[in-house]
């Protein structure tokens, strides 16, 4: 009885000794796919922490006014956004690098809603074979994968952006920001019988999801001098942009020119309006610049100006102190006469 006890304690042991190893396979095949997982992860993250983001705007700001403008690639401002039309060696313009990493799904895109708002949920992500199927862009697909060749990518026709940003007052460090929050693409086509052009706004794009790959792509800067470029990062950044206001964050949730019913005279007046405004609150921050004390004043002024302001102030003075002069004469005089007086009395008494 003790041999076949010790002979099925053998079994179970050989058992275990025999599986052992399969499970240890299997264990660490799950450990290695979820290693080479968060290693693909850490390799995308640090990508990412290689270049420079972009500082993000607090919270708890004490004054904020979000802008929506109009940016219009034929002004030489934003000339260096459009061009190169087709990808020339390592240069493309934005709407073509923007379109390959949302192609090859390294930054998500949002959908354009009706109202013109944005909105960075999940339930509004679009996937790109919608938008190449929506506005008839021609693809190819294999294995899953999507591919569209240069010539296809209609980068001639977004002539123009929607642009989301937002001037702020950060109470931290006492200064004022203007930062870019998103871009959208519009694409400019005419119809059939060649009249005016309709715009289509494709897709939103968050300017954070953005912001680590622009700045591997440059822009050139001036029609005059072509070695004059920076990083596409800068140039959002530096706001370097030129656009319209077209809306701004209002409590109707009406664009301008809804607010003004059409009128493009007072459209024209309310976006000057809104300029002048940022203008004045990013200049006044630290109180009326005019206002200061009266010793920058003078050293501001120039060397004849001073000279005569000196000259002015000697002959204000000499006028004054004769002026005291004259009101002082009449009391001597009255002095005087009052010891006459007394004088003639006392020759009466003799």
């Amino acid at each position: 009885m003790k041999r076949v006890l010790f002979l099925l304690m053998i079994t179970l042991i050989a058992g275990g000794t025999m599986a052992q190893p399969k499970a240890r396979r299997q264990q660490q095949t799950q450990q290695k796919a979820g290693q080479k997982q968060s290693q693909s992860q850490g390799m995308s993250m640090r990508a990412r922490l290689m270049f420079p983001t972009a500082i993000d705007m607090p919270e708890d700001v004490v004054w904020r006014r979000d802008i929506y403008r109009e940016i219009d690639l034929s002004k030489d401002a934003n000339g260096g956004l459009y061009y190169p039309v087709e990808p020339m060696d390592r240069e493309v313009n934005l709407f073509t690098y923007i379109f390959k990493l949302a192609l090859n799904n390294y930054i998500p895109v949002y959908e354009y809603r009706l109202d013109g708002n944005e909105s960075f949920s999940d339930s509004a992500r679009v996937q790109m074979k919608t938008v190449l199927d929506n506005y008839h862009i021609f693809y190819e697909e294999k294995d899953g994968k999507l591919r569209v060749e240069n010539s296809d990518i209609p980068s001639a026709e977004v002539k123009l952006y929607y642009l989301k940003e937002s001037a702020y007052y950060d109470q931290a460090n006492s200064s004022f920001h203007r930062k870019v929050l998103s871009l959208c693409p519009v694409m400019l086509r005419e119809d059939d019988f060649g009249g005016e052009a309709s715009k289509y706004p494709l897709f939103w794009v968050k300017y954070s999801d953005l912001e680590p790959f622009l700045s591997r792509q440059t822009v050139m800067t001036s029609n005059l001098n072509n070695a004059a470029t920076m990083s596409m990062d800068d140039y959002f950044t530096l706001n370097r942009y030129e656009g319209t206001i077209y809306k701004t964050n209002n409590m109707l949730g009406k664009t301008l020119a809804q607010i003004c019913e059409g009128d493009t005279t007072k459209l024209t007046a309310e976006q000057k309006r809104i300029e002048a405004e940022l203008k004045a609150f990013e200049e006044n921050i630290f109180g009326d610049k005019h206002r200061k004390d009266s010793l920058d004043s003078i050293a501001k002024l120039d060397p004849r100006e001073l000279k005569a302001a000196k000259k002015a102030k000697s002959k204000g003075t000499a006028r004054s102190s004769s002026a005291r002069v004259k009101k002082s004469k009449p009391a001597k005089s009255s002095s005087a006469s009052s010891g006459t007086a007394r004088m003639s009395v006392r020759r009466q008494r003799h």
